[in-house]
């Protein structure tokens, strides 16, 4: 896998929730904080988005906008910081039971759709973790071509129930989780790992690293796959990923089997071999070092996370029967 499929790989957690919201007349609804990354893709009117301790971002047709950190926000049709002064904002989940019968009163209002991706934030590659706090991709002419084709397959899917649509739905929404990062990547002019991942003798020691984590990699054996001496490849993969390349292969190989231990029932013998330590012992002793807590009880304590943060519907539901309590809040 690549640098990126691996940094949403580590994190992700089962299928992502949402809801196609439609709502009319005046409204606003506030989300708290929560462990996740929530999105919004406007498919029809406009609303606005604000941050605690943002500005106001206007959201229209066609927009993709992702909250990377699960920041806490209102979400309104007019303003956000006009609205916060004209009404107190609804708890989300009351908006959600309530914008159905608003939305049979009013046919031009607003259409979006809007949900949670859950995220172990533990476990966060330092390329998640460097998104800003919102990810605002409008739609343009021309622009994030990828993005769009998702976005519209999404609208397809959901104007009407067709065969397969609980197994495209599901995907179509983390395609679009994998679009909305590019897009980024695309587009900013900071950040640490667009540039890394842009440089390409960086680029070729990431993905050297994250094909064959188990290898026996040794500085040199990796300056060699770069096609770099090692003095370069020390240098400039220190400079634009942090830390060295010995070290980062270290703490990805915890990482990784941090995902196995969550994602798989082998045992911690057969972890060790795949992420390249030679014991149980010593994965233990590094996986210890990593997250304060041995591998046998993070397996339980991630076993918990993904049984809470299920949602046993990944398909869309009329808004009266959805189950608001699992949204994003």
């Amino acid at each position: 896998m690549d640098v990126v499929s691996d940094a949403i790989s580590a994190a992700h957690l089962g299928h992502p929730w949402f809801h196609r919201v439609r709502t009319g007349g005046s409204w606003c609804a506030r989300l708290d904080p929560y462990d996740g990354a929530g999105f919004y893709v406007v498919l029809k009117g406009s609303c606005w988005l604000l941050t605690d301790g943002g500005t106001p971002v206007s959201l229209g047709v066609g927009d993709a906008v992702l909250l990377p950190h699960g920041t806490g926000h209102v979400i309104a049709d007019s303003p956000a910081d006009t609205a916060l002064t004209a009404q107190q904002p609804a708890p989300f989940e009351q908006w959600l039971a309530e914008t159905e019968p608003r939305a049979r009163q009013d046919h031009d209002g607003t259409e979006m759709l809007c949900g949670k991706y859950w995220l172990d934030c533990s476990r966060m590659h330092p390329l998640m973790a460097e998104l800003p706090e919102v990810v605002h991709l409008p739609s343009r002419v021309g622009s994030h071509l990828e993005l769009r084709a998702a976005i519209d397959l999404l609208a397809g899917e959901l104007d009407e129930v067709r065969p397969g649509s609980g197994v495209a739905l599901p995907s179509l929404l983390d395609l679009l989780l994998v679009y909305m990062i590019r897009s980024w990547m695309t587009e900013t002019t900071s950040g640490a790992w667009p540039g890394a991942l842009g440089d390409p003798v960086t680029a070729a020691a990431l993905r050297a690293l994250h094909s064959e984590p188990a290898a026996p990699w040794s500085i040199d054996r990796l300056a060699t796959a770069a096609g770099v001496s090692r003095p370069t490849l020390a240098r400039r993969f220190t400079t634009l990923v942090g830390r060295p390349p010995m070290t980062y292969l270290t703490w990805w190989r915890v990482i990784l089997a941090a995902t196995l231990l969550r994602d798989t029932k082998d045992t911690l013998a057969t972890i060790a071999g795949r992420v390249g330590y030679g014991s149980p012992y010593a994965l233990s002793h590094a996986f210890e070092r990593e997250f304060g807590i041995t591998p046998g009880r993070y397996r339980a304590h991630a076993a918990s996370a993904v049984d809470a943060n299920r949602h046993p519907e990944s398909r869309a539901q009329p808004l009266d029967s959805g189950d608001p309590q699992a949204g994003p809040a």
